[in-house]
């Protein structure tokens, strides 16, 4: 079989099938019967087999036909939907976004940055995926991907390649079980001493500056596990497996989504967050909603924090 099949060949077959006969098919497709057992007589050298059987005066698929015909069923389905939606209006088709998100971002802030582009006045269909920031960024460069939200620049070189959007960012706040948080609340932040830390990841830039603060705050708490996943890692503090973080903009959907307490916010601690694209300008509608609302979101007004230094 040839490695590519002839698709007008296809579809003279199927209409061939559909019409049960190369006499029917030739008038449908308005071409001369002779003319059109000749392309099917190519079709079946390029698969390798007879494609009908004669039963009376029609023709019926043979095995390998009926597969044929499966395939060219679906072929032409696909093609006709694609014929439509060429018809239509642009601005009517459903735009296509293609998102990748850094695992280590948390979940509903992932999510209040990707509403806005689901909220534009046409239909969007949304495929995102999460990762570690490198990973998405080769996709992103192999243009699988229309935008990477992540809480990280790479190298330098990273720079020559991508262009980064600033988000805005948020200070970060501990968050325990409640059992665990009232125990710590009142000597905060000195009962943390000794205490088991549960981090998203240690390669984080908020990290260094976390541990920064204990240092100067005099603290020391004990790496129990690092979740590089912003779910599992609540689901781990929930369980009161130890002290965890998360932006303080998102600190009343932490605690009543994972049932847990916020022990306080800390003002020298910050998250920021980028929407990277391989071009300077961004020309996608959807992109642009994302770096365009970010920065109202991103903002200490959506806080209900209780800072403390």
């Amino acid at each position: 079989m040839k490695d590519t099949l002839n698709l007008r060949h296809l579809h003279y077959f199927w209409v061939i099938t559909r019409e049960g006969s190369i006499a029917r098919a030739s008038e449908v497709l308005d071409l001369a019967p002779q003319t059109l057992s000749g392309q099917l007589a190519s079709l079946e050298q390029a698969v390798g087999g007879r494609l009908f059987r004669r039963q009376g005066r029609g023709l019926v698929p043979t095995e390998l036909g009926q597969m044929v015909a499966g395939y060219a069923r679906e072929i032409f389905a696909l093609t006709d939907e694609l014929t439509e939606q060429l018809k239509s209006e642009p601005t009517a088709r459903p735009l296509a976004l293609a998102a990748g998100v850094s695992a280590s971002i948390h979940k509903l802030i992932a999510f209040h940055l990707l509403q806005p582009a689901l909220e534009l006045d046409r239909q969007v269909s949304l495929d995102c995926r999460t990762g570690r920031t490198e990973a998405l960024l080769f996709n992103l460069k192999k243009q699988e991907l229309d935008v990477v939200l992540t809480d990280r620049i790479p190298g330098v070189e990273a720079h020559d390649e991508f262009t980064f959007h600033p988000l805005g960012g948020s200070t970060i706040s501990l968050f325990a079980a409640p059992g665990l948080a009232e125990r710590l609340q009142p000597g905060f932040p000195a009962s943390l001493d000794g205490e088991s830390l549960l981090a998203n990841s240690t390669d984080s830039p908020y990290f260094d500056e976390l541990m920064k603060w204990m240092t100067l705050a005099g603290v020391r708490m004990n790496l129990l596990a690092q979740v590089d996943d912003s779910a599992l890692i609540k689901v781990f503090g929930r369980q009161g497996l130890g002290v965890f973080t998360a932006p303080t903009i998102i600190a009343d959907e932490v605690c009543r989504q994972y049932q847990v307490v916020h022990i306080g916010a800390l003002e020298a601690v910050t998250e920021q967050l980028y929407a990277v694209t391989r071009s300077r300008s961004i020309s996608h509608d959807g992109v642009r909603a994302i770096c365009e609302a970010a920065p109202g979101f991103m903002t200490p007004a959506n806080t209900s924090e209780k800072t403390s230094n």
